[in-house]
């Protein structure tokens, strides 16, 4: 199964979003943070990042695609988002692979399996 990375600083949703994928057989890795997540992207070989967009601010999140993006990884990024609107139509959104609406956990999972074949 994929290592799968989330990012995102609401404990309450990555413990959630984590449980369900390790009962899937995935094997996950977090982060609460931006920086965070770019250290653990340089230790680590993930095979998705799924990214809160507001991080804990839109700007956080902005970055952070962005950061992925600038040290040249080119892996699946999905924005996992309660406010996907805030991306569309910005540059960001071109450096994204989906985009999933936060509480569709149905939409969560197919994106995942899409986007990970292995």
């Amino acid at each position: 199964m994929a290592y799968i990375l989330l990012a995102d600083d609401d404990s309450e949703q990555v413990s959630v979003q984590r449980k369900v994928l390790e009962a899937l057989g995935h094997k996950v890795g977090t982060s609460r943070s931006a920086a965070g997540t770019l250290r653990e992207l340089e230790r680590s070989q993930p095979d998705l990042i799924v990214v809160d967009l507001h991080f804990p601010l839109a700007e956080d999140g902005f970055g952070l695609i962005r950061g992925i993006r600038e040290t040249g990884c080119q892996l699946p990024v999905i924005v996992l988002s309660g406010w996907p609107d805030d991306l569309y139509g910005t540059p960001e959104e071109k450096l994204v692979s989906r985009v999933v609406v936060k509480g569709s956990i149905h939409d969560f999972l197919r994106t995942i399996a899409d986007l990970w074949a292995g």
